[in-house]
């Protein structure tokens, strides 16, 4: 079994930042053997994936969020993050944490979820 629980979502301006983290746990996680992602799905549109990291630290980025977001692994705390610059209202919706042992890509996500973090770019 493979728990993601995420955090740091919450309320900012345009223009602000924030960090989401998804901590990862269970018997069955390893740091050296599971791939890493971000998804986002807002309201009324299909989910996307924002951001992964594969096992050996390889990281690909969804051309809306490229040069904005940034996202890292911490392996001996079985964490994941994504740091994000500069938001905008487009980057408004629930970000959701995915873990897996393959590869991951757009259609292909991981096995593994979370629960989701609302992230809200407002004035």
């Amino acid at each position: 079994q493979v728990q993601l629980v995420e955090s740091g979502g919450g309320l900012v301006q345009p223009g602000g930042s924030l960090r989401l983290s998804c901590a990862a746990s269970g018997s069955d996680f390893s740091s050296t053997t599971f791939h890493m992602a971000w998804f986002r799905q807002a309201q009324g549109k299909q989910r996307e994936l924002v951001a992964d990291i594969t096992r050996s630290g390889s990281t690909n980025y969804a051309d809306s969020v490229k040069g904005r977001f940034t996202i890292s692994r911490d392996s001996a705390k079985n964490t994941v993050y994504l740091q994000m610059n500069s938001l905008n209202p487009e980057d408004t919706a629930v970000y959701y944490c995915n873990a897996g042992r393959w590869s991951i890509s757009s259609i292909s996500p991981g096995y593994y979820w979370g629960r989701g973090t609302q992230v809200t770019v407002s004035s």
